[in-house]
């Protein structure tokens, strides 16, 4: 047998994890592993680029949440959508938000809803043209249709669905 026709070693972050049934699974959960570190890498150094350097990753999801669609949002709507179960994480990212001026919030009966400030719009917008620059003009050397995107980010929604179902079945033993 020639190393060519040797059959392919998977590429995984835990080989103890591998089983027949779940060598694939393993692969993708590396992929996802690395791929979202290079995604948190990439936001707080966009984020910098953009004029706000004091920024974590769920900082950066959080001022973009909330000025997207240009509605004022509440700390569950913002974890909501993010699906971040520890609120406590998204409050704290809000008050430095608000504590750096990106963001401001207004009470509406018993909750607060926050909003982009002009400072925020505007460190949004920087955000857009660095991610234009450095990422989408990037993104054309893949040739990636945009189908091809697409159907990528619903294959990652449904198993990150598959994810909350396993989370919930583990908690319960």
């Amino acid at each position: 047998m020639t190393p060519n026709d040797a059959p392919p070693v998977p590429i995984v972050s835990s080989s103890h994890l591998v089983s027949e049934k779940g060598g694939a699974l393993s692969e993708y959960e590396f992929g996802l592993i690395i791929a979202n570190n290079a995604f948190n890498r990439w936001m707080m150094h966009c984020a910098k680029a953009s004029g706000v350097d004091a920024l974590a990753p769920l900082d950066v999801l959080v001022v973009h949440n909330i000025n997207h669609r240009d509605r004022a949002k509440r700390v569950a709507d913002i974890c909501f959508v993010l699906n971040v179960e520890d609120t406590h994480t998204v409050n704290y990212s809000v008050k430095k938000l608000v504590k750096l001026g990106l963001v401001t919030g207004k009470k509406k009966g018993k909750e607060i809803f926050y909003s982009t400030s002009d400072e925020g719009q505007a460190f949004c917008t920087r955000y857009k043209e660095n991610r234009e620059r450095c990422l989408v003009n990037s993104l054309k050397q893949l040739n990636l249709e945009r189908e091809t995107l697409t159907e990528i980010a619903s294959t990652l929604r449904t198993l990150s669905g598959l994810y909350d179902q396993a989370s919930r079945a583990a908690a319960s033993l």
